[in-house]
């Protein structure tokens, strides 16, 4: 098993607890790594759904988690990776928004597949020729 870059989508299933395959992949993971990774950008998102939902006791609790994850941050040239990306997605007519293409980067930058259950909207990218690696703990 290979290091990953968690998306929002698989987090998610991962705060649940609900997925038993995701659960089951992410026990694995978490013994051979000690952590989860994700990124700041699912970080952002994460929180505005329980902020948005009014849900403050759910924020507070998955802000209390997160010493114990590994969460990796957009610098510079993951940053114009990103806009590269996102970029080609809208002049090919097949924007995915502004996250994925965010979180794809990162990946990229610490060269890392990205675990994700919407493989659509990453496949987009590597259609455009981003050597960008997909896994999907769902199925």
């Amino acid at each position: 098993m290979n290091k990953v870059l968690l998306d929002t989508d698989i987090f998610s299933e991962i705060l649940k607890r609900k997925n038993k395959k995701v659960i089951e992949n992410a026990k694995t993971y978490h013994a051979n790594f000690g952590k989860h990774t994700i990124s700041t950008i699912t970080v952002m998102e994460i929180v505005k759904g329980f902020h948005k939902l009014h849900r403050e006791n759910s924020l507070q609790k998955f802000l209390n988690a997160l010493p114990d994850v590994e969460i990796l941050t957009m610098d510079l040239q993951s940053s114009i990776m990103a806009g590269r990306i996102y970029g080609d997605l809208e002049r090919t007519g097949q924007p995915i928004g502004r996250a994925d293409p965010m979180i794809a980067a990162i990946a990229l930058q610490h060269d890392l597949t990205v675990v994700t259950g919407n493989i659509k909207h990453y496949e987009r990218i590597q259609n455009l020729g981003y050597d960008l690696k997909l896994d999907n703990w769902k199925s």
